[in-house]
């Protein structure tokens, strides 16, 4: 079913067909001087880079290769003056190997994260699309002394490689096509067991390039109305486990969303509340989770409008990224298929914009929980929206909520554009969730929920207001979004208005999805 809006297509733009990455993944065992293909690449420390008194290497692998190559991989390396620091790499076409290229890809010092193994199977895709490979392999140059569990899990981060080859260019009159076709890693095992891990990560792969491509759609082409129709494509394309619900605005009167509502009125593109639910093949359901993401497609700030050079009006495509994080999420979990787990997909789509049947500041909105709300800023949106949204949440008989949402911009300056904020009055839920993106090297820090901060957010004439003081404003936002949580709920607020977004390669990043994931996974049975 698709859904066509008014202004759907102002500009006359249409989105390119450009498929998703289509690559293999297979952990091998084979001599790398005897491998064949366009690029052979080593991911290799600051220690593996020192050289004997003959400027040879120390570590055996790199001592092969270079034997191999007649002293040239030493050579060129000095030459290229690459010491094995994160975010070093060269490419060397040099003849003696089976490979046409040997690629070095730096790790760093101690590289015990795996976050590190992640930047290396990007930045090795990211050397793949520019030399035009279309099959690369991947070895570590020091893999002796890793427990079995440990090189599982670096085969998996590495496979994050198609996330550096993928480019959006989706919107450009002559797109480009990706080369790459196979990545084999080398070294470190093989088996069922690495096969599965490798297949879920190409999952994840998956999702991250969805939520990139939903964040990056500009807000004329993605709509609330075509928001909801990619999400009932999830639902058609994994209709083994998932159902769909879009409510549009007469149903959610009758649900009596008041907030969501208001926020919705100014523009000409109708909201849309979209509810995605997966149930596992088969077997009892023994958990029920919800994920509700903020689904602002466009935010004008509304009659407060956007103003100044650092309001970033021209990139509010992106406050919906709390949604794509949510459907990424529910695109790689219908590929997954987890079992004893039930997950509920929740977005209050719509956008923010100006007329005269907006929402005024000064104005008072009633949420679906009875409790009242003076607006006294109609660009603190966000939370009204999520309001309705986690009170449907919690009417799903779920134990846990997981919400996600570009949300302050006070949690920007407080944490920066790379780690996103995290508050819960739940210690277990932050340890679950938290232990989920030190496995996907995603960064959250959870941050205090000060409840004498409340005094700010209280009305003459209402229950509360919309937005507090400037002091403590992601921890005001954060307390106002409790007010519409039943008690019994374990949740939790994620604001990531930071790293939603990378400013120097000016594109989504795809923050939250592998978190999600790794989160409903350690739920299921």
């Amino acid at each position: 079913m698709a859904y066509s809006m008014a202004r759907e297509t102002l500009g006359l733009t249409q989105r390119g067909q450009i498929d998703t990455p289509q690559i293999s993944f297979a952990a091998i065992e084979i001599d790398l001087v005897k491998w064949k293909g366009d690029m052979l690449a080593v991911g290799v420390t600051e220690k593996d880079m020192a050289k004997d008194e003959n400027l040879k290497f120390k570590n055996s692998i790199l001592l092969k290769l270079d034997k191999q190559l007649g002293g040239l991989l030493s050579e060129a390396s000095s030459e290229e003056d690459f010491t094995g620091k994160v975010g070093q790499s060269t490419v060397l076409r040099l003849p003696g190997l089976g490979s046409k290229r040997i690629g070095l890809i730096g790790l760093g010092s101690t590289p015990s994260e795996i976050v590190s193994y992640r930047n290396l199977g990007e930045t090795l895709g990211e050397a793949a699309k520019t030399s035009k490979s279309s099959k690369i392999a991947i070895t570590l140059s020091s893999s002796e002394g890793l427990s079995a569990k440990s090189k599982i899990a670096i085969a998996s981060a590495i496979a994050t490689v198609v996330l550096g080859t993928y480019e959006d260019n989706r919107f450009k009159s002559e797109p480009k096509k990706l080369s790459l076709k196979s990545v084999e890693i080398l070294g470190l095992g093989t088996g069922s067991e690495i096969d599965k891990k490798l297949k879920c990560a190409e999952d994840v792969c998956s999702g991250i390039i969805f939520g990139k491509e939903l964040v990056n759609a500009p807000a004329n082409v993605l709509t609330p109305g075509i928001l909801a129709g990619e999400a009932m494509r999830i639902a058609f394309d994994y209709s083994d486990v998932f159902t769909a619900t879009i409510l549009d605005v007469e149903q959610c009167k009758q649900l009596k969303m008041g907030s969501y509502l208001g926020v919705a009125a100014a523009s000409a593109n109708p909201p849309h509340f979209i509810h995605l639910c997966y149930k596992p093949p088969g077997g009892a359901v023994k958990t029920k989770l919800a994920l509700v993401g903020k689904g602002l497609t466009f935010d004008s700030g509304g009659y407060n409008i956007k103003t100044g050079p650092a309001c970033l009006i021209e990139l509010m495509k992106f406050d919906m990224g709390g949604a794509a994080a949510v459907f990424g999420a529910a695109k790689s979990l219908g590929q997954i298929k987890p079992a004893g787990v039930e997950v509920h997909f929740i977005v209050a789509a719509c956008e923010n914009m100006i007329s005269g049947t907006g929402m005024r500041p000064g104005d008072i909105v009633t949420a679906s929980n009875g409790k009242t709300i003076e607006v006294n800023n109609t660009d603190a949106e966000g939370r009204l929206t999520l309001a309705d949204a986690l009170v449907y949440a919690c009417n799903q008989d779920v134990g846990k909520i997981v919400d996600l949402a570009t949300l302050t911009g006070a949690c920007v300056v407080a944490l920066g554009r790379s780690i996103a904020g995290v508050f819960t009055p739940s210690d277990d839920l932050a340890k679950e969730v938290l232990a989920a993106s030190e496995v996907t090297g995603e960064k959250l820090w959870r941050m205090p929920m000060e409840e004498s901060y409340w005094e700010s957010m209280k009305s003459e004439v209402a229950d509360m207001v919309n937005t507090g003081g400037r002091e403590g404003g992601a921890i005001t936002a954060a307390l106002f979004l409790k007010q519409f949580v039943d008690e019994k709920v374990q949740w939790m607020h994620i604001d990531m208005a930071g790293p939603v977004w990378n400013d120097k390669n000016k594109s989504a990043t795809g923050f939250g999805v592998a978190t999600l994931v790794e989160w409903v996974l350690n739920n299921s049975s």
